[in-house]
């Protein structure tokens, strides 16, 4: 017996040709995987959601495939993050099993960089946004890949439900120009310089 059940999965991806200025000669592509899935904690609090946590790796190996094979491959990926959306029948570390569930699955399917995923999650009614955090895969201080992707479903999450997402981009900021570490120079190869 499965821990949960997907009512609903989606892919959206969106192409960014210019943000004023001159237009780059390839625009930056950003994506979001999402599903929806029955939430087994609604309304109770349980002691052990290590079980929740573990089953949800192959979503997120599924929702993380997805994703980078319609952006092109694994190897085109620059950025990534995660994202939880709680219904208001659970609580915020209902969503916090995706830390790990979703980031490791993240990582595995992109060849294992070093950085960390960064992630945002909330408890909300159907119909809420969330701003998801990205960052550059090798290094963490990549001031040019500090971005953010929204993603929510507008029936999405129902009470007894979680919106679980992972989102990624193929390139950092359009006309980033503040300084800071870059790509090419990534020296440290510690996750963060």
């Amino acid at each position: 017996m499965t821990l949960y059940e997907v009512r609903k999965r989606s892919l959206s991806i969106e192409t960014v040709f210019h943000e004023g200025g001159p237009a780059p000669e390839i625009p930056v592509r950003m994506g979001a995987a999402c599903a929806v899935v029955s939430n087994p904690y609604a309304g109770r609090y349980e002691k052990d959601l290590l079980p929740f946590m573990t089953e949800l790796r192959a979503l997120g190996t599924e929702l993380a495939t997805e994703l980078a094979d319609a952006m092109g491959g694994p190897e085109r990926i620059e950025a990534y993050g995660k994202g939880a959306i709680v219904g208001v029948g659970g609580e915020t570390e209902h969503g916090a099993v995706w830390h790990e569930a979703g980031g490791w699955a993240m990582r595995q399917v992109l060849g294992d960089p070093p950085a960390m995923v960064p992630s945002a999650k909330a408890v909300a009614s159907a119909g809420y946004r969330l701003m998801v955090p990205m960052h550059y895969i090798r290094a963490a201080y990549v001031r040019s890949h500090y971005t953010a992707m929204e993603i929510g479903l507008q029936d999405s999450p129902r009470p007894a439900e979680i919106l679980f997402a992972v989102v990624m981009a193929d390139g950092g900021r359009i006309h980033s120009r503040l300084g800071g570490l870059t790509t090419d120079a990534v020296s440290v190869h510690d996750g963060q310089r």
